[in-house]
């Protein structure tokens, strides 16, 4: 737990520390928020801006002069992310103006890498800074308005861009051409900091695929989460959920990383225009850890996942939950329309039969069966699928533990491969055959056998022996 920490809020090209009120509110009084301009913003205006580590610096001077007695964050929105975890990796190699950070809180961050923005579009944004008044309010406009999910409290739009407009040009101009394109990746390295990354899953450049691709390799201790229907503005948009989520953070930091990563040629894959859109957003909320409600019990729930671990090892860092996913997807009642005649149903099911696998393991080891090693979990699991495990009550009967266990072995696989993680595991590219132009889809040029299509390459070498 980090107690009564202070938050230095970084905040979003355009904006300025004002834009972190609405969270600060709501963080309350024990868990002070300072927002700081960065240069060339809000009343740091006069400034020309400059490089990731010139900011930086610029945020090194604040907390060193707030010189906090207890334990700090970083809270950093785009490109403030970025300068967030370059002052990280400062503090984690000693440098003494920044002991005693405590943790990451990063939204819809600009990565470690170049941040992925198609040419044409960082081109106009450049152009229309230096336009007319008239030009460039309208395209303040449509600026803050394509970065959100949907329509800001109008006093916000209205504050938004306000900052955008009284942004330095020459500060705007220089993290478009420059900042935002510093490859940062051999510096930064992998982050120790227990990290909070927020995405929105409506966001174009920067979300849930940017972040698993781009951001969460460099984060030893991470949670991730997606926010459906936000899109990059989120101190904004969802200042009330991003204060539980921080609270939450706060109050219980990552230990070891909680969710996959995603090779960065298939993270680009799904950020194509090869994807159709409503894949892409299905695709962005299957990235999204269920939060409930849930069904089974603690113990059921862990035994569970030790079964699935044996079932569908993943090795590495950043494994998929199988578990917390099946056990909220039994909690809604839904599934595919199939099960045995003979068994309950699905919740049912697997609550008894979970008991029945746990029983046989006490009965036999003396321990629950998520405390047993690798070896004995198979054994027993290979009795249940020969039907050989014995009777308990209010169990499954040891010849129908054949067919949940079956049912078990397909929903694994399933909720495994519904993951982009899992996609791009086995280094599957037909998402990419579609595109929202049905007269001009993609498609697949090269259909012999083993002919692979240009933009494959990258994603099947990523997948390696996965496949």
């Amino acid at each position: 737990m980090i107690d009564h920490p202070v938050l230095f809020c970084l905040h979003v090209l355009g904006g300025s520390a004002r834009m972190w009120r609405p969270l600060a509110e709501r963080l309350g009084p024990h868990r002070r928020c300072v927002a700081i301009d960065l240069p060339g913003f809000g009343d740091e205006a006069a400034s020309p801006g400059g490089p990731v580590a010139a900011m930086a610096d610029h945020v090194a001077a604040h907390v060193q002069a707030e010189a906090p007695p207890g334990p700090w964050l970083l809270v950093g929105n785009s490109m403030g992310a970025k300068i967030a975890l370059a002052l990280a990796r400062r503090s984690e190699d000693g440098d003494p103006a920044l002991s005693g950070l405590a943790g990451l809180v990063l939204l819809a961050g600009s990565p470690p890498a170049p941040e992925p923005m198609a040419e044409e579009r960082r081109q106009a944004m450049i152009a229309w800074v230096d336009a007319d008044p008239e030009t460039r309010r309208r395209e303040a406009e449509a600026f803050v308005s394509a970065n959100v999910g949907a329509p800001l409290p109008p006093e916000d739009h209205a504050r938004m861009v306000e900052d955008v407009l009284r942004a330095n040009p020459q500060a705007w101009k220089a993290w478009l051409a420059s900042g935002a394109d510093e490859d940062w990746r051999g510096r930064i390295g992998t982050l120790g900091t227990p990290a909070l990354v927020v995405s929105g899953a409506q966001d174009g450049d920067l979300g849930p695929e940017a972040q698993a691709a781009l951001t969460l390799p460099h984060l030893a201790r991470h949670r991730h989460v997606v926010a459906p229907g936000a899109g990059h503005l989120l101190p904004l948009e969802r200042p009330e959920e991003l204060a539980a989520l921080i609270h939450a953070f706060l109050d219980n930091p990552p230990e070891t990383t909680e969710s996959p990563t995603l090779p960065p040629a298939f993270a680009a894959l799904m950020g194509s225009d090869r994807v159709n859109t409503r894949l892409r957003t299905t695709l962005r909320e299957r990235m999204r850890e269920p939060d409930g409600p849930f069904c089974l019990r603690p113990g059921e729930r862990a035994t569970l996942a030790a079964c699935l671990d044996r079932v569908l090892p993943q090795p590495g860092p950043g494994r998929i939950d199988l578990a917390r996913r099946i056990d909220a997807r039994l909690a809604t009642g839904t599934g595919d329309g199939w099960r045995f005649a003979a068994l309950p149903p699905d919740a049912e099911a697997y609550s008894r039969a979970l008991r029945t696998l746990d029983a046989a393991a006490r009965a036999a080891q003396g321990r629950p069966f998520s405390d047993l090693d690798g070896p004995d979990q198979d054994a027993l699991l290979d009795h249940a699928a020969a039907g050989r495990l014995p009777a308990v009550p209010d169990g499954i009967a040891p010849e129908l533990m054949t067919c949940w266990f079956e049912e078990l072995r397909a929903e694994a696989v399933r909720t495994w491969l519904a993951h982009p993680a899992g996609l791009a595991a086995i280094g599957f590219t037909g998402i990419g055959a579609g595109g929202d132009d049905a007269d001009a889809l993609p498609g697949y040029r090269l259909t012999g056998l083993n002919a692979r299509e240009s933009w494959e390459g990258p994603i099947l070498a990523a997948a390696g022996d996965a496949r």
